[in-house]
């Protein structure tokens, strides 16, 4: 899987003359809404994402700002490449690039030389939301850039959003959020040094850098690592600790996966086992340990 080569300007991205095919939009979660307009985005020799960051409503609304569901560009990259994307364009949202006309960013845009792009249909920019799809599409016709309006992908009778999915993730819902996000929801983080306890109970875990507080609820999931099944842990260990800091430790079912600092892992849950649990001692913990692996390793 090639890695995702990243332009942080139009500049940038125009001097690599590609003959491009471009998604737009703020893409949290790689739901299947935004892999439609990924698609759409399809046929020329190189298909790109143009996205921004920070997240504009954490410019124009602070206080509307959402969680996101894709907490790392690392992450988001990882997604990108299984869905054979290329390249990504991110642009720094700024109060002074908020304040820019929409006719103005889609004359540069349309200056890079892309030659197809996509969006939602009801995607807007510029400032005061000056710029919509049907300006885009007007302004490409003159500038010989064929423009996609996307409708929004449906699920249930309602439409697929990120905001949908985090509410589904914050229920605890794996089943439906996989179903929207088209693949199980993941986190993705490097492997730290941690309290090694897992090792003298029997279980080495993997402990898994956060990037942000995960949407899921505390508890114990069947999970892949990596493409391995195994079990983790997600919540505060209040058998072990007292600090209300979220960790994430996986324990992985094979002995061919190393455990290094620093090795990334890509978690992926796939059903809760259980809450988590204060228990009275180490040892009553280590029993229930096992019982999770017990049953975990059965549905492997």
């Amino acid at each position: 899987m090639n890695d995702v080569q990243v332009f942080e300007s139009l500049e940038s991205f125009a001097e690599a003359r590609l003959q491009a095919g471009l998604a737009l939009g703020v893409f949290d979660g790689m739901h299947l809404g935004h892999q439609a307009v990924i698609d759409a985005a399809r046929g020329e020799r190189e298909l790109g994402l143009l996205t921004f960051e920070p997240h504009p409503v954490q410019v124009l609304a602070p206080a509307r700002t959402p969680r996101r569901i894709v907490t790392s560009f690392e992450h988001q990259k990882k997604i990108l490449a299984s869905l054979g994307v290329d390249f990504m364009v991110v642009l720094p949202f700024t109060p002074e690039f908020a304040e820019r006309e929409g006719c103005e960013f889609a004359e540069q845009l349309f200056a890079t030389g892309v030659k197809r792009v996509a969006a939602g249909r009801d995607w807007q920019f510029g400032k005061a939301r000056s710029g919509n799809m049907s300006h885009l599409a007007e302004w490409g016709r003159s500038a010989g850039v064929e423009v996609l309006a996307v409708d929004g992908v449906m699920h249930g009778g309602e439409r697929i959003s990120s905001t949908r999915i985090r509410a589904r993730l914050a229920a605890g819902d794996l089943a439906q959020s996989a179903r929207l996000l088209g693949r199980p929801y993941s986190l993705f983080g490097k492997v730290k040094k941690g309290q090694q306890l897992g090792r003298t109970l029997g279980f080495p875990t993997a402990n898994v850098a956060l990037q942000r507080e995960p949407l899921l609820p505390n508890g114990v999931y069947l999970v892949e690592g990596n493409g391995i099944r195994g079990v983790a842990n997600l919540g505060t260990r209040p058998s072990i600790q007292s600090s209300s800091e979220r960790s994430l430790e996986v324990h992985l079912f094979s002995d061919e996966i190393p455990m290094e600092y620093g090795w990334e892992m890509e978690v992926e849950f796939l059903r809760k086992i259980r809450d988590e649990i204060k228990f009275s001692g180490v040892e009553e913990l280590k029993e229930q340990i096992t019982e999770d692996v017990r049953n975990a390793r059965e549905e492997s």
